[in-house]
């Protein structure tokens, strides 16, 4: 099942305004055919030692929550 690029960036858009917040960012790179989203982090969360519970409790389960498909999401930076 091919994952709906729209919905992604939408719900990439729910976590936005949270790591713009601390001074970070987030764009969507890849979405492969497993379901997995790659994406990277930016500015200050790119090397934010939070960065994996980050991406576990916010980026991960907003995508899973509210993008059918989705199975993980990986940061590529």
């Amino acid at each position: 099942m091919a994952i709906d690029k729209a919905a992604v960036e939408a719900a990439l858009d729910i976590v936005r305004p949270r790591l713009q917040a601390d001074g970070g960012g987030i764009e969507l790179k890849e979405i492969q055919d497993d379901g997995t989203v790659l994406v990277e982090l930016q500015g200050a969360c790119r090397g934010c030692p939070m960065a994996g519970l980050t991406m576990a409790s916010q980026v991960e389960c907003t995508l899973k929550d509210r993008v059918p498909g989705v199975t993980k999401v990986v940061n590529v930076a």
